[in-house]
């Protein structure tokens, strides 16, 4: 007769999100369904429910939290966390701009909307002549305050699992030895030497390919992208 294995104890819902919070990358993502599972457990917490994670941190593990319960009960956060218009993390403007309309796009999984979002503050970043046009010159871009482009880098990242922003274009650059035609087509703009038709033929999900959103207009060249992705903003963090 085989002896029973004592029954494990289940983690209490804080010491979960703590595990959360702390795990490594691959750990963390195989957490996201047990998560998922007991997102109920999630809700009565109430007001402490995010008093572990930091909304200055540019961190993955709370945006996931945030999408699942709001998903989940869309009144929880403008109950619970202080921030009815859903802006639970900062976001920093040099020049004033309000980033909550970004926040809320992302936080409800409109990826779509969130792209024509950054794709409009761009150009307004970029002064009054790019906004005139319809785009950024990448000329203009060396002047775009590298605080706000630290915000709409940061916001993709949180609230896409780390899988979307400049930063991770930016990476998977690097991977491929900074050639762009290898770019492309690994974060899904390109397919068999075609470019990826705007908007309908992107993939505005979580399930798109790393790197895939935010948008910048490939039909500009290399340069412009290379040099928003050679910003001093995100220099600094390589």
């Amino acid at each position: 007769m085989t002896e029973e294995k004592p029954n494990q104890k289940k983690e209490s819902i804080q010491e979960l999100l703590e595990s959360f919070r702390m795990a490594s990358e691959r750990k963390r993502l195989g957490l996201i369904k047990v998560l998922e599972e007991r997102v109920e457990e999630l809700l009565s917490l109430g007001s402490s429910l995010m008093s572990g994670f930091d909304n200055n941190d540019c961190d993955w593990s709370p945006g996931f939290i945030l999408q699942l319960i709001h998903r989940t009960d869309e009144n929880f956060i403008e109950n619970n966390l202080d921030c009815g218009d859903l802006s639970w993390f900062t976001a920093p403007s040099e020049v004033g701009f309000d980033y909550s309309p970004l926040q809320k796009y992302l936080i409800n999984e409109s990826y779509e909307d969130a792209d024509r979002f950054t794709s409009s503050k761009l150009r307004e970043l970029a002064g009054e002549k790019a906004v005139k046009r319809g785009y950024v010159y990448f000329s203009e871009v060396e002047s775009i305050p590298g605080i706000d482009l630290s915000t709409l880098d940061k916001l993709w990242i949180v609230y896409s699992r780390g899988k979307f922003g400049f930063t991770v274009q930016a990476q998977i650059l690097d991977s491929v030895g900074g050639r762009y035609d290898k770019l492309w087509p690994r974060i899904g703009w390109k397919k068999d030497g075609i470019w990826t038709r705007y908007p309908k033929a992107f993939n505005w999900s979580i399930e798109a390919p790393s790197g895939h959103m935010p948008l910048v207009n490939q039909l500009r060249g290399v340069r412009l992208m290379d040099s928003l992705l050679k910003h001093e903003a995100f220099i600094a963090k390589s």
